[in-house]
């Protein structure tokens, strides 16, 4: 069943922008952050929710999510996670920990997202006026996905392009190595 969640876990570009999602399912998934491991269990990270259209208008604006999806097919929900700096000055992989447990758990709820690293830090944070203690570390994109994914192995072993592709019928198809590839003797 967890192999499942982390194969259905994809990062996701289109949304149904139109089906909304909850202040409350935004607080279960950062619940999942709050119980997810922290380097010496500092729990140094915050997180800004935005689930009003007017709002994520505004920090659509200042991420670059790939593909730039149209109106009508942007997120629905946005979780930033900030490192607050009174805790702690550097954040490590903690940011990327609770990404991924918030991204699970939109999964499981039939969800996806997409977490984006490239941000107008300095705009987003004069926009949402956000304190400056605060250091934005990711963005995480919530929302109904739009698109199907298809996991495939990569089948030449030299094959450095990985990158996923879209066929005709819109379906990503997302290369993955083989296992043995992966595994250092």
């Amino acid at each position: 069943m967890f192999k499942d969640l982390i194969m259905k876990n994809r990062s996701v570009r289109k949304y149904h922008q139109n089906v909304p999602v909850s202040r409350e399912t935004l607080m279960e998934l950062v619940d999942l952050a709050r119980l997810s491991g922290s380097a010496g269990n500092r729990q140094s990270l915050k997180f800004l929710l935005s689930w009003e259209p007017e709002k994520n208008a505004t920090i659509f604006k200042h991420i670059g999510l790939a593909g730039q999806p149209q109106e009508g097919e942007r997120p629905s929900a946005y979780i930033i996670i900030l490192g607050d700096t009174e805790i702690a000055k550097e954040f490590g992989v903690d940011p990327g920990i609770v990404a991924q447990s918030m991204l699970l758990g939109a999964v499981e709820k039939g969800l996806g997202g997409c977490m984006i690293a490239m941000i107008n830090r300095k705009g987003l944070h004069i926009a949402l006026n956000i304190p400056a203690r605060y250091e934005i570390c990711l963005v995480v994109c919530i929302g109904k996905p739009k698109e199907t994914f298809v996991i495939e192995t990569v089948q030449k072993k030299d094959d450095l392009e990985i990158r996923g592709w879209w066929d005709e019928r819109g379906v990503r198809h997302i290369p993955k190595r083989k296992l043995e590839e992966l595994i250092v003797e």
